[in-house]
């Protein structure tokens, strides 16, 4: 009895100590894309209106972040167990210079932090004009690979089995229907077509990978982008009303697209073309909502290849619907990069 309470007592330490290098860190709290700012009042509205500014490409205004803030002062240990934080800290008796660090996982699990040293206010919003949105970006890219870790687990292999027969994959969840995998003639190109679907519940979330032959980087362009995403969505997404198709909303939030790193979490060393804005049908139903792409080339191939996936919920929230399915897109895979 002696050696197994013994035994049991050297199991228990060193499943504590956890090879001596790693902490036991509590889940961290809060919802996604929610931020705690940790700041003196003075800087409140300057760091909230940043990480909480409208994001674009939304039929209603929506934060990129919803914030929270709490002084120095009232920062306690329930605190730091947010998943986002953004803490401030202004010392003119510490600090002769700005200094901005980013860690994960220091007080919970998994957790995003934003550490600002400045000796004053005055320098701080110096630094935080030049640097606060791509701050917010990181951790809008930290959000997005939590999700894409989430969405290895399941998966839907069949979906996954025809991609790969085109040379590419994708994370499509499992909740996710396969509901077309075919090839179109756009314009005297042949663009290949994989299309799946989650009709579940009050919103219509839809992937869609296609492919067509790469014949300039002109096609990487907004205009080329969002020419070729009409022409393809035209013909494959249509309402009730005879001729009604899909098209792309220019007048109150035109597409734009940017360059955008590949994330942590995915492979590394590519760069992408995101494109996001809002669709529409056009002569037809009242319908729209908002879309994300992302444009790669496949140098194997020489194709370009597109990954979108747009939302349909009329009347409700859906910044982190969005988000959810954006994170998709990261995991696109081209032939010469399959883990």
């Amino acid at each position: 009895m002696k050696k197994l309470f013994l035994f049991s007592f050297l199991v228990l330490a060193m499943m504590s100590c956890n090879n001596g290098n790693e902490r036991l860190l509590t889940s961290a709290t809060g919802s996604i894309y929610e931020c705690l700012v940790v700041s003196d009042e003075a800087l409140k509205n300057e760091v909230c209106g940043t990480m909480g500014a409208d994001m674009y490409g939304l039929p209603q205004m929506e934060a990129y972040f919803t914030t929270t803030h709490v002084t120095p002062a009232q920062f306690d240990d329930l605190f730091r167990a947010t998943r986002n934080i953004v803490l401030v800290d202004v010392n003119p008796n510490k600090y002769t210079m700005v200094k901005a660090t980013k860690a994960r996982d220091v007080w919970s699990k998994p957790q995003a932090l934003v550490r600002i040293q400045a000796p004053d206010n005055e320098s701080f919003l110096t630094y935080w004009h030049g640097n606060g949105e791509k701050l917010r970006e990181w951790f809008v890219q930290e959000e997005l690979a939590r999700q894409i870790r989430f969405y290895r687990a399941n998966t839907n292999r069949d979906a996954r089995a025809r991609l790969n027969k085109q040379g590419y994959d994708l994370l499509i969840p499992e909740d996710y229907m396969l509901i077309m995998d075919t090839t179109l003639k756009v314009n005297d190109k042949m663009v290949n077509v994989l299309w799946c679907c989650n009709n579940k519940g009050p919103m219509r979330k839809d992937v869609l990978v296609y492919s067509y032959l790469y014949t300039s980087q002109d096609q990487f362009s907004n205009d080329s982008v969002i020419a070729m995403r009409n022409e393809v969505m035209g013909k494959l997404v249509s309402a009730q009303v005879e001729g009604s198709h899909m098209g792309t909303e220019y007048r109150h939030f035109p597409p734009v697209t940017r360059q955008v790193p590949a994330l942590r979490d995915s492979i590394g060393g590519f760069y992408a073309m995101e494109t996001r804005g809002l669709w529409k049908i056009l002569d037809g139903e009242a319908m729209g909502g908002p879309f994300v792409s992302l444009t790669r080339l496949d140098q194997v191939n020489g194709k370009v290849v597109t990954a979108e996936t747009f939302l349909y919920a009329p009347g409700q929230k859906k910044r982190n619907a969005l988000r959810q399915m954006e994170a998709i897109l990261y995991t696109l895979e081209m032939p010469n990069e399959h883990k």
